[in-house]
């Protein structure tokens, strides 16, 4: 007998979807079951969060995100049909309609119906806009006391076959099945390595681990995620005076790290504890880790006076 289905939960539920240019009402933001991103992946999308800061409610590096989505259409020979600031304005607006003075966006730009196969080139390309309050993604007590990991047998996508560097939709299949065998065996996440041996990242999140009190991340030229929340860890890091290198490293350096962090819109800063059953290092949050989190809190939150601009403020 196959398990239940999962419903949508309620907390999730929000009265309107921004779609094609307006907010509808989110039972009528529908996708034609013969859409060509829904049998082919051909479609691209963010993960954006506000914040009810200390002067009210704002988006986090709105700009950064939406640049990086025009990215990732172009990769793909995309077109999306509205201007970045006409994109600006759909996500604030749609949070406003909501009441959400916090909450996740889920901007996708997807390829409909028209010209059926792979082929396809001049069907019509829409935009949808979805909002929803959304808290901690791998759990309270995980942002607290750390998660589990494992490292996956499934290898992180190569750049000679894939883009990686882009947000799209077909392309999540490669995380969908690490994180899924992690689920299975028990575990919270899971740890990608590319081709190479190198770690990558993880199934949604970038990957910091912490050596002598320096922040070593994969760089850029390895088949990972050009991640907001990466960008801002580093820019953060060095704020405080930290050191970070942006190198390659194998598993055996991750599981000798005094600690490792993983990083991203929904995960924001979630400390790992154990990695395939080994604890890393005291096996808990280590300091520079609550020390990174704390100073992403008081960014997002509008408390920290030189990180403001990262912020794009809106009103209910």
């Amino acid at each position: 007998m196959s398990a239940p289905y999962d419903p949508v939960p309620e907390a999730f539920r929000v009265p309107f979807t921004w779609l094609d240019g307006a907010c509808v009402p989110s039972e009528q933001a529908l996708v034609p079951v013969m859409a060509m991103t829904l049998h082919y992946g051909l479609g691209v999308f963010e993960g954006i969060r506000a914040y009810d800061g200390a002067a009210g409610p704002a988006v986090f590096r709105l700009r950064e995100h939406l640049d990086r989505l025009f990215r990732s259409a172009a990769m793909l020979r995309v077109a999306i049909p509205f201007h970045r600031e006409a994109l600006e304005r759909a996500c604030t607006e749609v949070l406003a309609a909501n009441g959400l003075r916090a909450g996740y966006l889920r901007p996708l730009v997807f390829v409909d119906d028209g010209k059926r196969g792979i082929g396809a080139l001049h069907n019509r390309v829409r935009v949808a806009i979805a909002t929803w309050p959304w808290g901690r993604y791998l759990g309270d007590e995980g942002v607290q006391r750390g998660i589990r990991a494992q490292v996956s047998a499934t290898v992180r996508m190569s750049a000679r076959s894939f883009l990686p560097k882009g947000k799209i939709s077909g392309q999540y299949v490669n995380s969908v099945l690490a994180k899924r065998a992690a689920l299975a065996a028990g575990y919270d996440e899971a740890i990608l390595l590319d081709e190479d041996g190198n770690v990558a990242e993880a199934t949604g999140e970038n990957l910091f681990l912490v050596q002598g009190g320096a922040l070593v991340t994969p760089p850029l030229s390895q088949p990972i995620l050009e991640g907001i929340t990466r960008d801002s860890v580093i820019a953060l890091a060095r704020d405080l005076g930290l050191t970070v290198h942006e190198r390659s490293f194998a598993r055996d350096t991750l599981l000798v790290a005094d600690e490792v962090f993983l990083c991203g819109t929904a995960a924001e800063i979630t400390p790992v504890r154990e990695i395939d059953g080994m604890a890393i290092g005291s096996g808990g949050r280590g300091p520079v880790t609550a020390r990174i989190q704390a100073t992403f809190e008081h960014a997002v939150h509008g408390r920290l006076e030189g990180r403001k601009a990262w912020l794009h403020p809106y009103t209910l």
